[in-house]
C-alpha cells in the first residue's frame, strides 16, 4: 500500500516575489507538484524549478473555473500518490483564502499537512500604498471584511458594527458589491467624507492607487478603469497616503532612470 504524500499550504503574499517567506521559497524549490491560484504572480511562478508539475486552479470574478470541492479533491488525490504537494495561494491561506476548507479535506483523508502563512494582501496593499492600517490617534482597530459571499449570496453584514469612524476597514473582493457597501456604511453612520482608497495589483510595478472619499469611491474607481484584484481601504489613516507613499516614488525614480538610459543609448 502506497504511503500518502505531504501537503504544504503556502501563502504567496500579495505579488512581489521578494515578499515570499524563506520557508515558502524553500518549499517551492523542493515540491513535486505546485497547485496555484490566479492571484499568484508570474514572478513567483518563475521561481518554481523546471520539471516541477504546475497546475492552475485559477478563479476570476464571475468565472469560477474550478469549484472548491474539486480543488479539494485534486489536492487529496495528488497527495495519495505519495508526492509533496505545494498548494500555493495568494496572500495568506487563512485570510479569505479557503485554506481551512482544504485542511479539513486533508484531515478527512488522513493526509499530513502544514500551513505556511504569507503576507496578507491587506498588509501588502497598505504598506505599498502609504497607508498604515493603524496609527495613533487615527485608528484603534482594523476590520477585514469580504465584499463577496459564497454563491453570490446577498452581502448582509453587520454594517452598524463595521461603520466605526475610529477603525480602518479593509474590503477584500469588494468591487462587485462596492455601491452596496458604500451606501450601507454611510447609512450606518460613517461620514461620507471619510478618506478611502482603492489599490490594484498591489506591490507590483503595475500597482495603481486612487485616493478619494467614501462617497466618491465607486465613481473614482470606474473613472480609473480599475479591475480586480483591487483592495479597498476606508478610514482616517488613508489621509496619510500622499505623505507616506514611498513605493510610487520608487517606481517614478525607476521610470526616470530608464528614460535617461534610453536617451543615452540614442545619443
Amino acid at each position: 500500500m502506497q504511503k500518502n504524500g505531504f501537503v504544504s499550504l503556502v501563502g504567496a503574499g500579495p505579488g512581489d516575489a521578494e515578499l515570499l517567506t524563506v520557508k515558502a521559497l524553500r518549499l517551492l524549490k523542493t515540491a513535486d507538484v505546485v497547485i496555484y491560484d490566479r492571484l499568484v504572480s508570474a514572478d513567483i511562478l518563475e521561481l518554481i524549478p523546471a520539471g516541477v508539475s504546475r497546475i492552475s486552479v485559477a478563479k476570476s470574478p464571475g468565472k469560477h473555473s474550478v469549484p472548491q470541492d474539486q480543488i479539494n479533491e485534486m489536492i487529496v488525490n495528488l497527495a495519495k500518490t505519495g508526492r509533496h504537494i505545494v498548494r500555493l495561494k495568494g496572500g495568506d491561506p487563512y485570510m479569505f483564502g479557503r485554506g481551512g476548507e482544504e485542511v479539513l479535506a486533508l484531515k478527512k483523508h488522513c493526509i499530513a499537512y502544514e500551513v505556511v502563512p504569507g503576507i496578507t494582501a491587506a498588509s501588502g496593499c497598505s504598506a505599498y500604498s502609504g497607508i498604515p492600517l493603524t496609527h495613533r490617534g487615527l485608528s484603534r482597530r482594523v476590520q477585514f471584511i469580504t465584499g463577496h459571499l459564497n454563491d453570490n449570496e446577498p452581502l448582509d453584514l453587520n454594517w452598524q458594527s463595521i461603520a466605526d469612524p475610529d477603525s480602518t476597514i479593509v474590503i477584500y473582493m469588494g468591487l462587485a458589491n462596492l455601491p452596496l457597501a458604500i451606501h450601507s456604511l454611510i447609512d450606518a453612520g460613517l461620514p461620507a467624507s471619510t478618506p478611502a482608497a482603492a489599490v490594484q495589483n498591489a506591490t507590483t510595478p503595475n500597482q495603481q492607487r486612487v485616493i478619494t472619499t467614501l462617497e466618491l469611491l465607486n465613481d473614482t474607481i470606474h473613472q480609473a478603469h480599475m479591475k480586480p484584484p483591487v483592495m479597498i481601504i476606508i478610514g482616517k489613516v488613508v489621509a496619510l497616503a500622499e505623505e507616506l507613499d514611498w513605493f510610487q516614488q520608487q517606481l517614478n525614480d525607476m521610470q526616470q532612470e530608464n528614460r535617461y538610459e534610453e536617451k543615452t543609448l540614442h545619443l
